[in-house]
């Protein structure tokens, strides 16, 4: 026989009750009667209609008994799921009524700069300075600047921005040509580049904003990761780390289930790889993370996609390759299959050798011009604490050739010789020594660190040639000795003045934190990547965190 009933929702289950062996209701109620009595009793059973096994010893035996239920899973708060939801649609109308500003002020340069000899100002171009923002946000949202995964992180959003630019330019030039309208030069040449000046500036104001508004927890995409444990761990541990990403991991789904953990690093374990889509329902986010995870085949990522589609949840792969990004990589069809190429980093070659010429221009340029604060710095040093201004250390740059790195004195004459002393106090793991209130630092030195001061002769280094501006930190021959190979691949770069370690924390960073950020670098090295960093560094040196 076939057992046939409505099928129970997860953490819904109740006790079936057989059929025969109830007590029977009493034969003096009516019919109605006894169903109401009947119902008002079973409040809770859902309809099921049973049949009763066959008899016989071979005969299947059903279980009645309501699968064990484990740790009720928490769900969403309603006001967090609508925070959630909100915040892209608020801060896109903020980044178009910026648009419209910017273009109007743009257009009003124009016409003041172009026609100030004119006492009053030509109607069709003044129709033309309030039409230009209608043009400017058509242009802006075919270039794709509109779409929500561009706000706060990567280049793309500014890169749309000029593409947007360029394209509506060209376009004017044509239509212009075309239809032979005649247009002052003058005027097209303020608008459209004064136009694209303000508005990236205001939307870095603007993806400030929206940093500080990630740090404090706001304006996050709810997140489920997918992935093993370890992986799981690795991607929320660094979300927390940093948040102008605005990734917030409120789930985890591993290939296990909860079999193995409730929890991952703090965050509820909803179920196996099949629960996303239920976890993706009862945690309320909008973003689903598959980590590098083999179970997480192509059927099934193809069947995740569809039905992630049905709620409009966006979808983030993340490959295998850690640190390796932007250039580097491309998707190429191969035989039908979407394969994702690496490239080797550029090490050497022209774009080298322009590095090397940018580091060298730039290190004399700034010498001349902070001449003044060198000399300042040196006489404050030997009136204060006496011996000599600049600090000689030997470290290891390039290849492992070893170089002597110049440096303001910072500490006591003897701070080498009470090193082993203070070993016992060595706040950092790993193979690096930092103490937060080192008492080998002098006043002045305590003042020189805060702001990185200390480090600006090693613009001498840069310009012979030991240093760079910017790549991983050069560390000391006793370090890269208990260099593994995997460690030693920071040697195949210069060292720089600053780097990724510089702007994401300096001394707070962990020997494995800075070791990460170094090699990342070093695969990843763009001439961009270190006009990025070196922008960084301002703000990074004025606000003085981590530095002791």
């Amino acid at each position: 026989m076939v057992v046939r009933g409505t099928v129970a929702q997860p953490g819904e289950w109740e006790q079936a009750r057989p059929t025969a062996g109830r007590t029977a209701p009493n034969t003096a109620q009516t019919a109605p009667e006894a169903a109401h009595a009947a119902a008002k009793a079973e409040p809770d059973t859902p309809p099921t209609s049973l049949e009763a096994p066959p008899a016989g010893p071979g005969a299947p035996k059903i279980s009645r008994e309501a699968p064990p239920a484990g740790p009720e899973v928490p769900r969403a708060d309603p006001v967090d799921m609508a925070a959630g939801t909100e915040w892209t649609a608020r801060y896109l109308r903020t980044v178009a009524a910026a648009d419209v500003l910017c273009t109007l002020a743009a257009g009003l340069l124009a016409l003041l700069v172009r026609f100030d000899r004119y006492q009053h100002l030509p109607p069709d171009y003044l129709i033309i300075s309030i039409g230009l923002p209608v043009l400017w946000l058509t242009a802006l949202a075919l270039s794709g600047a509109y779409n929500a995964r561009v706000f706060g992180v990567g280049s793309d959003e500014f890169r749309r921005v000029l593409n947007a630019a360029l394209s509506l330019t060209a376009a004017v030039a044509v239509i212009s040509y075309a239809t032979k309208t005649e247009l002052a030069r003058g005027y097209v040449l303020i608008a459209l580049p004064s136009a694209t000046v303000f508005d990236l500036l205001v939307r870095y104001l603007l993806r400030k904003r929206l940093h500080r508004m990630r740090g404090a927890g706001l304006c996050m995409r709810r997140t489920i990761a997918v992935g093993h444990r370890d992986a799981a761990n690795n991607v929320i541990t660094e979300f927390r780390r940093d948040h102008y990403h605005g990734l917030k991991i409120v789930g985890v789904c591993l290939p296990d289930g909860r079999l193995t953990c409730q929890e991952v690093a703090g965050v509820t374990v909803f179920g196996n790889l099949g629960d996303v889509p239920l976890a993706v329902q009862q945690s309320g986010a909008d973003t689903v993370a598959v980590l590098a995870c083999p179970e997480m085949d192509g059927i099934r990522l193809r069947r995740l996609a569809w039905e992630l589609e049905k709620t409009g949840t966006d979808l983030c792969v993340a490959p295998a390759l850690l640190d390796v990004a932007g250039p580097r990589t491309t998707i190429r069809p191969v035989a039908g299959m979407p394969l994702l190429h690496v490239d080797h980093p550029e090490l050497a070659g022209a774009r080298q050798v322009l590095k090397a010429l940018f580091d060298k221009v730039a290190a004399a340029v700034a010498l001349l011009l902070l001449a003044p604060l060198l000399a300042v710095i040196a006489i404050l040093i030997k009136s204060r604490d006496g011996g000599p201004a600049l600090f000689r250390q030997t470290r290891v740059g390039k290849h492992g050739r070893v170089f002597t790195v110049y440096k303001f004195r910072t500490m006591v004459l003897d701070a080498e010789e009470r090193k082993p002393q203070l070993a016992a106090h060595n706040e950092l793991d790993g193979v690096l020594f930092k103490i937060r209130r080192d008492p080998r630092i002098t006043r002045t030195g305590a003042w020189l660190r805060r702001y990185s001061l200390d480090e600006l002769p090693q613009l001498v280094n840069v310009l012979i040639g030991d240093m760079s501006l910017v790549g991983p930190r050069p560390p000391l021959p006793e370090e890269a000795a208990r260099f593994g190979d995997y460690v030693r691949r920071r040697l195949a770069v210069k060292p720089g003045l600053t780097g990724l370690w510089q702007v994401n924390g300096r001394s707070d960073l962990s020997w494995e934190e800075s070791v990460r950020l170094d090699l990342r670098y070093v695969e990843n090295w763009s001439f961009a990547l270190d006009l990025q960093i070196l922008w960084k560094t301002w703000s990074a040196v004025f606000r003085g965190s981590g530095a002791y």
